[in-house]
């Protein structure tokens, strides 16, 4: 039965998209950006599904299980704070700003050349992300339908390429909505039968030591920096990106923008906190199952511990919770390869022809995911290094930009560059714990160098 419900439900994700794309796109913007149309509720039920994928039910529940509550300090508490600082901070002026892409942002700040560094940056930041849903689904197919995970893996991403491909931004906030319902429903229902109808709930949370929900760090620097760095990397590092410009974008007013951005943000961290709940039944209950590949515990759970109905319902929640989110992270950065990178090579290309760009890119950023996706690493690890990327490239610049009206190019790319290689270089060659911190100040004190030096140069 839950192998019909699986099909069912992708088939009908499907349907959607195209109906989507056959109904309500009419342009660019219709496709990029929903035509600004989006109310608050839906807004809302879009910037939660945006993130609320398999980092959030797989990767941060297999953590939680082995490391406590300090292993999620990133996330959902990091990607909470993401989006309530965007509604408090971020939404507004770049809603006043009426662009099409992040990538534009970088343009009308600081020229051409900018625009095309930071948009590499953004390109790149998002072939983790996508590549950590794709793995999701794979999990997911390979556990319900007993298909190989790699065969899981394209199927699952040849339905997310297609509903995206069709219905753009108009189908992602369609099918999120549904899927949002899904995912809250299905989650709570599971812990309720887990849980034997939430009176479990209390005991088993109080069976683990007091240490075990550590989430403030000790008074010691290393520790204050580690937490500093699991805060920031979510919350500060996913603000200078495209999925999270394009729900504000598609809001349909400054008000809807803001509220919806930090409404997403609290929505996010009460549901998120399910999976968590749920790691701890799987590690009181069964812990034999910490000795199955984590990413595999609850899944695992659920399928050998529960009724039939509970297995349709986690398992339509996680299917609804990964594809939203990889139909969002495909379209964001091929919003940004065909608006900021193709668009300008050619000269004097038609809305429609454009619109054909958009959706090639589409296809061109899926399969480059697919290698990501087969690359061996765990879903909770691409997803924080998607938002590293960005935050030791991006953040600085764009701050730079809002708040101190600071339009040097020279220190904007500086930034942008010598944030990113110094944290690749301490992260990937020398395995330094502070790689993320050592690259946002270097991001920073590059911007403020080049700016001064600027400065000088007119003086």
């Amino acid at each position: 039965m839950i192998i019909f419900f699986i099909v069912l439900y992708m088939l009908i994700t499907l349907v959607v998209g195209i109906l989507a794309g056959k109904l309500l796109v009419k342009n660019s913007k219709d496709y990029l950006l929903a035509g600004r149309n989006l109310p608050f509720y839906m807004a809302t039920f879009v910037a939660f599904a945006t993130w609320f994928g398999s980092e959030t039910v797989l990767g941060a529940s297999s953590v939680m299980a082995k490391e406590g509550l300090w292993g999620v300090v990133s996330d959902p508490f990091g990607a909470a704070l993401c989006l309530v600082l965007v509604g408090l901070f971020f939404a507004k002026p770049l809603y006043r700003m009426n662009l099409l892409t992040f990538g534009d942002f970088y343009r009308v700040k600081y020229g051409r050349k900018a625009e095309i560094v930071a948009s590499i940056m953004l390109i790149a930041s998002y072939f983790g992300w996508i590549g950590a849903q794709m793995v999701a689904i794979g999990l997911i197919l390979h556990i319900t339908i007993g298909i190989p995970q790699s065969a899981g893996i394209v199927v699952g991403s040849f339905v997310v390429l297609l509903y995206t491909f069709f219905g753009g931004m108009w189908a992602i906030s369609l099918t999120d909505f549904i899927q949002t319902v899904v995912i809250v429903f299905g989650l709570v229902f599971v812990l309720y039968e887990v849980s034997n109808g939430f009176s479990e709930v209390v005991p088993v949370v109080a069976s683990q030591p007091s240490e075990y929900y550590k989430f403030f760090p000790s008074f010691n620097l290393e520790e204050i920096l580690l937490f500093i760095s699991a805060l920031i990397t979510i919350g500060l590092g996913s603000i200078p990106q495209q999925d999270v410009f394009q729900r504000v974008m598609s809001s349909r007013s400054e008000r809807v923008a803001v509220l919806s951005s930090i409404g997403a943000g609290f929505m996010y961290l009460t549901v998120a906190l399910i999976p968590l709940l749920l790691a701890i039944f799987a590690k009181v209950k069964y812990p034999n199952l910490l000795e199955v590949d984590p990413q595999l515990m609850l899944p695992t759970m659920i399928m050998e511990h529960t009724s039939q109905i509970t297995k349709i319902l986690f398992f339509g929640a996680l299917l609804s919770a990964i594809m939203s989110t990889a139909s969002s992270a495909v379209l964001a950065p091929a919003a940004v390869l065909s608006e900021n990178l193709l668009r300008p090579i050619f000269n004097n290309l038609s809305d429609k022809y454009f619109l054909w760009l958009t959706r090639l890119s589409v296809v061109f950023i899926t399969v480059v995911s697919l290698a990501f996706a087969f690359g061996g690493e765990s879903i909770f690890r691409l997803v924080e290094s998607s938002s590293a990327l960005s935050l030791v490239s991006l953040f600085v610049p764009m701050v730079g930009a809002l708040y101190f009206k600071v339009s040097d190019q020279t220190s904007a790319i500086a930034s942008m560059i010598s944030g990113f290689f110094v944290w690749v270089a301490l992260e990937y060659i020398f395995h330094y714990q502070f790689a993320l911190l050592a690259g946002l100040t270097t991001s920073f004190i590059s911007f403020v160098l080049f700016l001064l030096r600027s400065k000088l140069r007119k003086s």
